[in-house]
Formats: structure tokens, sequence, C-alpha cells
């Protein structure tokens, strides 16, 4: 089976996206892993995979496959690239896409930068899910003799936020393979490491399931900024640095969606056999 793929990042995050084969089955997840290994396949931290729509008034189904063969809920800056491809091939300047995460509103503002609505965050633990006798803004476990604090949110996948007071010296490694063995998230999790610089700036650093620590995590920045925003220490716009460059992320408050704002970049173009 040959594939037509287009590789493309969002702040680095890479992903490949490709039109699900109409006369063959999907990749298997060990063909995910061999196209996605970055010595001797394509290389990407997810793969997007575009389906006809599900629903009317979408312009595509998409599903996400990460770098190991497992298929997730959602992925941000995948979303973004899949708007950016979308909108080259002839979709207006604004539509609708849908996904196992949920619905997303898509705002193309240039060729290689979009919008896109991530939803309204969701803190109920059971929705990540995450184990835990009740909903609060913080918790605690106990990691490798050390207790750990963060905060758990939804974005159409499960994230936890830990704040640090300096995440180029955050055990990101470490403390994101740990919390995700945890018998308490039993679908794993993705682990965000949060410095707030000031009300409008934090830097970020995620360990994603499935990835390891990537570029670049859309829906990890939009968790960070929810649970920033519901200690009172963000305001409604901040701008998110992670390792491969800049997000936006504006989130009004409770109930409302939060945005996601970068660039959504494509790298090559390519067919592959598998």
């Amino acid at each position: 089976m040959r594939i037509a793929f287009t590789k493309m990042h969002g702040a680095g995050n890479d992903v490949i996206v490709f039109d699900a084969p109409t006369a063959a089955q999907l990749p298997s997840p060990a063909q995910f892993r061999a196209l996605g290994d970055r010595r001797t396949g394509i290389g990407f931290d997810q793969a997007m995979v575009l389906m006809p729509p599900r629903a009317a008034g979408t312009a595509t189904y998409y599903r996400i496959f990460n770098a190991d063969g497992g298929e997730v809920e959602q992925c941000g800056n995948g979303a973004r690239c899949v708007a950016a491809l979308l909108r080259a091939r002839g979709a207006p300047a604004e539509f609708t896409m849908d996904s196992a995460g949920g619905r997303v509103f898509a705002r193309v503002l240039a060729p290689d930068r979009v919008s896109i609505d991530m939803g309204v965050p969701d803190f109920a633990p059971a929705t990540l899910p995450f184990i835990t006798p009740a909903a609060a803004a913080t918790y605690q476990l106990a990691l490798d003799g050390d207790t750990v604090e963060f905060g758990a949110v939804s974005m159409g996948n499960p994230h936890v936020v830990l704040r640090v007071a300096d995440v180029a010296a955050a055990p990101v490694e470490r403390l994101g393979r740990a919390l995700q063995a945890r018998p308490e998230f039993p679908r794993q999790v993705n682990v965000g490491f949060m410095q707030v610089v000031d009300a409008a700036h934090i830097r970020l650093r995620v360990y994603e399931r499935g990835v390891g620590e990537t570029l670049a995590c859309g829906t990890g920045a939009c968790a960070a900024v929810a649970h920033g925003r519901q200690l009172g220490l963000l305001g409604p716009a901040v701008e998110v640095h992670v390792p491969g460059g800049r997000l936006g992320v504006n989130w009004q408050g409770a109930g409302q969606p939060v945005w996601l704002t970068g660039p959504a970049e494509v790298a090559f173009r390519g067919e592959v056999e598998i």
C-alpha cells in the first residue's frame, strides 16, 4: 500500500497528514511505529488521518495516531496543521472539523497560521479519566519519595500540569514517565511542566503519551493556561513559550472555549510504501 503524505509541524510538534486509503485498511500499530521512527521511517510525533465527514457541516473527520502506534483523542497542533492543509486544498477560511476528541472550529488566518477553538476545559476527574476521591484545583501524589502537586484537566485528551520554578531544570522525563505509569490514570496522561513568568507569559515543556517530550503540545498549552487561570495566576491571553517556538492561548474563563493560535507549516511532501 502506497501512501501520499504531507509532513507538517506546529512550533516543532511534527505530524504527517494523509487521506485514509479508500480500498485498504489503515496502517497497523506496528506500521505506524515504523513510519514514526526518526532514523528508518519518516519521523513524527503524530499521524493525522483524514477521513470523510461523519456529520453534516464538518469538513473532515480526523483520527490521530501517536508515534508508538496508539490512537489518541486530540492533538491541537496537528488539528491546526490539518486546517492549514484543507485551506490549501480549497476549504474556506473558517470551517469545522470533527475527531474522537470532539469538534474543532478552525480559522485560517494565513497560509501558515491558524486559530482553533479547542472547546471548554473540563476539570472533572472522570473525563481524563483520573481516579481520585473528589475534584479539586490541585492534587498530590507520592512519586519516588517526593510529593508532587498538579492540576488535572481534559482538553478532549487527558492532561496534568505541574508548576515548576524553572522548566529548564524540571525532571520532565523522570516525572513524566512516573505519572503516566500511575494506576490513577488508567489511560495514561500527558504531563505538562509550567513556569509562570507573569500573567501573560508562561514557559512549558510537555511529556506526551506514546511520544515522550515534544517540542510543542497544543492541547498541553491550553491545559496549562486553563490550570493557571484556575489558580488565579494568569490572564485571559497568554503567550506560551515551548521548546519549538511560541503559541498563543486565549481563555476568557469558566464555560468559555479555549482558542489556540500558532504556526502550521509544511516541511515536505512525499510517498511511502508500507
